[in-house]
């Protein structure tokens, strides 16, 4: 049987690649769109520079949970609730990165279909995803510890307090 991470990777992988030839399609085939290589140029930098930020804050995140792991009280087969850093102003973090992923590849393709179109329904489709699959998950690991977390920090937050966290080293 497959891994359920190589499973999630593989049906990413055909939701980025679906969107990418669909956006395509549309761009020449239907709204007839070619953007200039100077415009393309300038989409590709910041899609670039937003593709640098979200590998910054995977990276962040990353040693947040190394450290947690390092730290776990309990078996090592069952990761920690990890409550700090970030974690403190928002549950899920990771999938910030996850989310901006979509525009980063749309601007870097120079695709405005892909930008403006399936790049936000990739994005609520994986708020969907995250919702039905990765809360139910953490329910079933941790249980009522996980509903108590739940009530106390949202899903996601973009408060500067909260953002504060991808860009600062905590001192310690």
């Amino acid at each position: 049987m497959m891994n359920p991470l190589n499973i999630r990777t593989i049906f990413w992988i055909t939701i980025i690649s679906g969107g990418i030839a669909g956006s395509l399609y549309i761009d020449y085939n239907i709204l007839h769109i070619h953007v200039n290589l100077t415009w393309h140029i300038i989409l590709f930098v910041i899609g670039l520079i937003l593709l640098r930020i979200i590998l910054y804050i995977g990276a962040h995140i990353g040693g947040v949970l190394r450290e947690a792991y390092k730290k776990n009280k309990r078996q090592k087969s069952i990761p920690p609730l990890v409550r700090e850093d970030v974690y403190s102003c928002m549950r899920h973090p990771m999938h910030i990165g996850l989310l901006l992923l979509p525009e980063s590849i749309g601007l870097m393709m120079g695709s405005p279909s892909f930008i403006l179109i399936i790049a936000p329904i990739i994005m609520v489709f994986i708020i969907i995803m995250i919702k039905m699959v990765d809360e139910k998950e953490a329910e079933k690991i941790f249980g009522e510890e996980y509903e108590k977390y739940k009530k106390e920090v949202p899903m996601f937050s973009l408060s500067p307090v909260c953002l504060k966290y991808f860009f600062y080293k905590k001192r310690g």
